[in-house]
């Protein structure tokens, strides 16, 4: 069986990474099967659980804490924060922040955000005993001003096209007192060739298998940063390369 299932394993690889290849001069523009809000259910449940597999392998907590870091010491570090995480999924990067919290003795208190029911059921469950967590079902668009100090949006906005990113920063600039953070993926060959790969390893979930490989190809390159920094007038919204293939871009509120 395993003789038979290996050529086509090779030419289904070297089919879709030709293709995408070709294409991650610009970013990709066709949806995820997560950003279909129709659909959802146990496979979907089952998605966000494969995720944070896959976010621990690649180290995605690693940019949050990064530009958290960065605001926190830019506000003269401050005793007590609050973050909200848009499109957090299942939020399970926060605990990464939880224990940094920890160790620097904040009083941290963390509101995840997603728009669909199977994040946030995943989400509570996944912080059932985390009294410093809340989990709130909302629209990015819909959050009021000032609804914390650090806006987070952790592996967010490749979901939205380049006409779309500015209102979405600016959304996110609006609801936070000190500044945004965002951690997204680096649009990069070896990117894409590891979490094809991965993704294969980790799960035969349709979700992951899909979207996991679109991500990056719907990710971002330095210059895709700096387009949208001119887009949005603020010069001094930062970019920064992290491991694994990420980037991690900090806008600080007090700078604009």
């Amino acid at each position: 069986m395993r003789q038979a299932q290996a050529p086509s394993f090779k030419r289904s690889f070297q089919g879709a990474s030709a293709l995408v290849f070709r294409r991650l001069r610009q970013r990709a523009a066709e949806p995820e099967l997560m950003d279909d809000f129709t659909t959802g259910g146990i496979e979907l449940t089952e998605a966000l659980q494969h995720l944070r597999r896959l976010n621990r392998i690649f180290g995605a907590a690693g940019p949050t804490l990064y530009g958290v870091k960065r605001l926190w010491a830019e506000a003269k570090k401050p005793g007590s924060l609050s973050i909200l995480d848009v499109g957090a999924g299942s939020g399970d990067v926060n605990r990464r922040l939880l224990r940094w919290a920890d160790q620097n003795r904040i009083e941290l208190r963390i509101t995840l955000v997603d728009i669909t029911d199977e994040a946030c059921e995943e989400a509570k469950l996944l912080f059932q005993d985390e009294p410093r967590v809340q989990v709130m079902k909302s629209d990015l668009f819909a959050l009021p001003a000032g609804s914390a100090d650090i806006v987070t949006g952790t592996q967010f906005v490749h979901h939205f096209t380049e006409q779309e990113l500015p209102g979405v920063l600016e959304c996110m600039l609006k609801a936070s007192r000190l500044g945004v953070v965002i951690n997204d993926i680096h649009r990069h060959w070896m990117a894409w060739v590891a979490v094809w790969l991965m993704a294969r390893i980790v799960s035969n979930n349709r979700y992951i298998v899909h979207d996991g490989p679109l991500s990056v190809a719907k990710g971002f390159r330095s210059a895709d940063w700096l387009k949208l920094r001119a887009s949005l007038g603020n010069s001094e919204m930062v970019h920064s390369w992290r491991p694994l293939f990420r980037y991690a871009v900090v806008i600080g509120k007090h700078r604009i």
